[in-house]
């Protein structure tokens, strides 16, 4: 679904009634855009008939974390143990929220299921979801804990001096809660799971759904979590160290067979598709029906903070579509160079005509 597409769901939905006429007035454009727009949604299954009967499309759940990230840069160089003057900032984060950033940006029904603390960074990141029409009512809301929050310090080159990562939250969001999902579960399209959360969270995820999981491990220290499901893990998204620490091999980079080894060795598990994020040497995949490294899409490089959450938000996308895994990944490379061509951790000029395109892929 586009963007403009969304926009004439939302307005059909709550009023199935409206004309032509005044549905193009709301969106500024003519009648006889307006018109087009409908008969492409009906094609799409979106419209079932006269009267805006609409169909609610298939949408991807995302159980993962949100953060507010607040970091801190001296104008000189730091000075330990005293007061600096620099830079603090604020900005929304957390790869749960990120890649459901993205995946609304790409034109996908999104719902996610996150912990909120009862506080003003919460209302922030909900306005803001909100504003994204990502779907957050499945959350759980704690009184008693603060809202997830990264706080860093950088050296005056940027470079990061120390950090103090406050994800307690989390733990509320447990197996007995995860039980409560199971028909937001059962009927989503993809689910996605970022392993910030607990382990025996992602594993009551696992174990109540037969939806496609497509699993983010988020870093070396927090992949293994993710080894006691590899069995129910559709798509998996590790970058080179995290799949070193998967599957326990020493994998060379440059050596299309040897990241064949270690994506063996995870299929063999179950995982029914590899996609092995190197940098700037590009992205190796492989799953029943081939393999392939592919070299990084150009792009004009200004912030890569980001680029690995719209690159799987993207895998996760071209799947929605029926995309083959090639073009899948393609569209990911695509939306992630998008993503670093701005100073923000999300491209709000992301979208799903922009990532095909800059993707080259055809038929679609």
């Amino acid at each position: 679904m586009t963007n403009r597409e969304k926009e004439i769901y939302d307005i059909l939905t709550a009023d199935p009634l409206i004309s032509q006429e005044d549905l193009a007035d709301k969106l500024g454009i003519s009648r006889s855009a307006a018109a087009v727009h409908i008969s492409n949604m009906m094609k799409k299954g979106y419209i079932l008939g006269k009267g805006y009967i609409m169909h609610d499309p298939t949408y991807v759940t995302v159980f993962g974390a949100v953060n507010m990230d607040i970091g801190g840069t001296p104008d000189n160089k730091l000075v330990k143990e005293d007061s600096n003057p620099g830079r603090v900032r604020t900005s929304l984060g957390g790869v749960g929220r990120n890649i459901a950033h993205n995946l609304s940006l790409l034109g996908n029904s999104v719902k996610l299921v996150t912990a909120f603390g009862d506080d003003d960074y919460a209302k922030q990141i909900i306005n803001s979801c909100n504003a994204l029409k990502i779907d957050i009512h499945d959350s759980l809301i704690s009184h008693d804990d603060v809202t997830s929050t990264y706080l860093y310090i950088t050296r005056d080159d940027g470079d990061m001096e120390l950090a103090i990562n406050d994800m307690s939250i989390y733990r509320k969001m447990t197996p007995e809660f995860i039980e409560t999902k199971t028909n937001l579960m059962e009927n989503s399209a993809v689910i996605v799971i970022d392993a910030n959360l607990p382990e025996k969270t992602i594993e009551a995820i696992a174990k109540n759904t037969t939806a496609p999981i497509f699993a983010e491990p988020v870093s070396a220290a927090k992949a293994p979590k993710f080894k006691k499901i590899l069995k129910n893990i559709h798509t998996i998204t590790p970058n080179l160290i995290e799949a070193e620490t998967l599957t326990g091999m020493k994998i060379n980079p440059d050596s299309v067979k040897s990241l064949e080894a270690a994506a063996d060795k995870l299929m063999a598990e179950g995982v029914k598709q590899v996609v092995i994020t190197l940098g700037s040497k590009g992205v190796y995949y492989k799953s029943s029906d081939g393999q392939a490294l592919l070299p990084p899409v150009k792009a004009k490089m200004v912030n890569t903070t980001g680029a690995g959450d719209a690159l799987f938000a993207g895998i996760a996308a071209g799947y929605c579509r029926g995309m083959s895994l090639e073009d899948s990944v393609r569209l990911g490379m695509a939306a992630a160079a998008i993503t670093i061509e701005t100073t923000e951790t999300n491209n709000k000029e992301l979208d799903i005509e922009s990532a095909i395109s800059r993707a080259k892929i055809k038929g679609v």
